[in-house]
């Protein structure tokens, strides 16, 4: 039976949820964190285009098996087309897509994607608002955000996404100026007021007692956790820091998912951050090669692999190509002038 976010995210509890992460929320990391209370996943950011035009893309990009759910799947988009195909792409394998609109990097808003598209609120409408017209629910299309300088322009743009039919969104409480600041409770709390979709709250959850003090000010559906979640598999489960049956755990999950050597040790130097002293730590983040972790973990906490004979079964995606392959022309279903001229006033770049 195919699972229903947005019912998840209306239960009356906090649902806890890892981030999408560059390199480090791939298949093996998120079937770790469902064994700590997550209870859903997104997929690092994938590049819409590249994974519409290229094969290989597809097969680095995106791998899942059967446990891996509930699933998101997030893409870096800026097109109509590359979204819709994307995401008809992946639909069999997970339970919704999210669109990139909160990445900072330099690199993604020079070519158009993650908080540029801020700025871009009849674009990001139209992404959504296609997919929705394309996949049938309960399948979901949702959105992840920073907030803008101006709160009124962050209200409006999650009002258009609301009325394209945007199935929850994501709001990571900084601007995207903003680095190590803490987050801005404040005006994300007053979006709340103002947005009747399902919110999931991102930004400082280092621990479970920040997330359910997020959750509680924020009067969200759900919490994010991205590097807390990422130095504390367990984080949601409670523990304060990694303990060493995570650490076991990763061990055994990577003994029977392909991992490579750089996934499988840079995870462990996250999670052992705050419990390796330093000269320890310094030492192990400096190994190599996987026996070279493996022996130091063994010495150091005697633990070691429990070898299993059967590795994980991944899922075969046969990918559909059949929308990319005979694109229509895209139609703009948004022919309310008023509409877009009221979009136009309120994010006026010299507003």
């Amino acid at each position: 039976m195919t699972t229903d976010i947005v019912a998840t995210l209306k239960e009356p509890r906090m649902i806890k949820i890892c981030a999408p992460m560059v390199r480090y929320s791939k298949l093996q990391f998120r079937t770790l964190v469902r064994r700590y209370g997550c209870d859903i996943c997104f997929t690092p950011m994938i590049l819409a285009d590249s994974f519409v035009r290229s094969l290989k893309a597809r097969e680095n990009e995106f791998t899942t098996h059967e446990e891996d759910k509930p699933l998101i799947v997030q893409f870096a988009a800026k097109t109509v087309n590359d979204f819709v195909g994307a995401a008809e792409m992946v639909a069999p394998y997970c339970n919704g897509v999210d669109l990139n609109c909160g990445c900072p990097q330099r690199w993604a808003m020079k070519e158009g994607y993650g908080a540029d598209l801020l700025k871009k609120p009849e674009l990001v409408r139209d992404l959504v608002h296609e997919i929705r017209n394309r996949i049938p629910r309960p399948f979901t299309v949702s959105v992840k955000i920073r907030l803008l300088k101006d709160i009124r322009q962050t209200i409006a743009l999650c009002q258009v996404l609301e009325k394209a039919g945007a199935s929850f969104l994501t709001v990571h409480a900084r601007t995207p100026e903003m680095r190590n600041e803490p987050i801005d409770l404040d005006n994300l709390k007053l979006l709340r007021d103002y947005v009747q979709l399902p919110l999931v709250a991102n930004g400082d959850v280092k621990s479970l007692e920040n997330a359910e003090f997020l959750f509680k000010e924020s009067r969200s559906e759900g919490v994010m956790s991205a590097r807390g979640i990422l130095t504390n598999p367990a984080l949601f489960s409670g523990h304060s820091t990694t303990p060493l049956v995570c650490v076991q755990d990763w061990l055994n999950i990577t003994s029977t998912i392909p991992t490579e050597f750089q996934c499988f040790h840079h995870h462990l130097v996250f999670m052992l951050e705050k419990i390796l002293p330093k000269k320890d730590r310094v030492l192990f983040n400096n190994l190599q090669d996987k026996s070279s972790v493996l022996e130091f973990l063994e010495n150091y906490y005697n633990i070691r692999p429990n070898i299993q004979h059967n590795s994980v079964q991944l899922t075969k995606c046969n990918f559909d190509m059949s929308y990319v392959q005979h694109r229509k022309r895209y139609i703009n279903y948004w022919e309310d002038d008023s509409f877009s001229n009221f979009l136009g006033n309120i994010f006026d770049a010299n507003s």
